[in-house]
């Protein structure tokens, strides 16, 4: 086993808490995307309103905004950020429900005026329903293509898993549950890789993306991302994405 080898077994056995990428800081880069999700959410969400977060993973980015937390929901799936959440988010007053199955079951019907969605799934139906009349609905999605041709070389049987999330498919939906669409748009930007390891922690951390991924069996593959990094600096993938503001009709 030479070094790289043993950096990469090591790097696959990193863990991520919450959703948080800053492992990957200085040895990842991704273009700026052309809308601003953050100032979309802040252009919408007033003081007083009732507010769901959706898959909030760690609650990293729901509790940059600042929002009063007796007016903050959220939910959550992934049982090791529910137990994260209620040793903190909870811990500070904000309202958690657990949504493993991703049905959102237990959330109160007609309660919020503003549903977030940063790269969660989408039961648009129950979204409907959670939501008061005239509220808004924002959401940035990672779109079924996502780091499509990094996926496909080190899995040749790769196929997206989740193949009609794209902007398309999803304003039909909206439309089809009662939403009139605010603002829609969809951009590919340039992600780098500049090292092997980070390609690797990524893979391990995002299995929808790269399904049975072994860092063992996948040596070979390893090896000739680091021959194109020694001889043009990168890795170069796309990320997929699109944005989407809705609003519920009234009654």
């Amino acid at each position: 086993m030479d070094r790289h080898e043993a950096s990469w077994i090591e790097e696959s056995h990193q863990a991520m808490h919450g959703w948080d990428f800053s492992h990957l800081k200085g040895r990842c880069e991704t273009e700026a995307l052309p809308w601003d999700y953050r100032g979309l959410v802040q252009q919408y969400l007033k003081p007083n309103d009732e507010w769901l977060d959706m898959d909030t993973g760690g609650g990293e980015l729901m509790s940059s905004f600042k929002h009063p937390a007796e007016k903050t929901s959220v939910t959550e799936g992934w049982q090791p950020n529910i137990d994260l959440l209620k040793r903190t988010r909870v811990a500070q007053g904000i309202t958690l429900y657990a949504d493993p199955e991703g049905k959102m079951a237990e959330v109160p019907s007609d309660h919020f005026e503003v549903v977030t969605n940063s790269h969660g799934g989408l039961p648009i139906a129950a979204i409907s329903r959670v939501l008061r009349p005239d509220g808004v609905f924002i959401s940035q999605q990672v779109g079924a293509t996502n780091n499509y041709s990094l996926s496909r070389f080190l899995n040749g049987k790769y196929a997206p898993a989740f193949p009609d999330n794209n902007l398309l498919q999803v304003i039909t939906q909206l439309q089809s549950s009662g939403f009139r669409i605010l603002k829609a748009d969809a951009s590919f930007v340039k992600m780098r890789f500049t090292d092997v390891g980070a390609i690797v922690y990524y893979a391990t951390v995002i299995p929808w993306e790269f399904p049975n991924f072994d860092v063992n069996r996948a040596m070979p593959k390893l090896h000739q991302l680091q021959d194109i990094i020694a001889s043009v600096g990168a890795i170069t993938t796309f990320e997929d994405r699109f944005i989407i503001v809705a609003k519920k009709n009234e009654d």
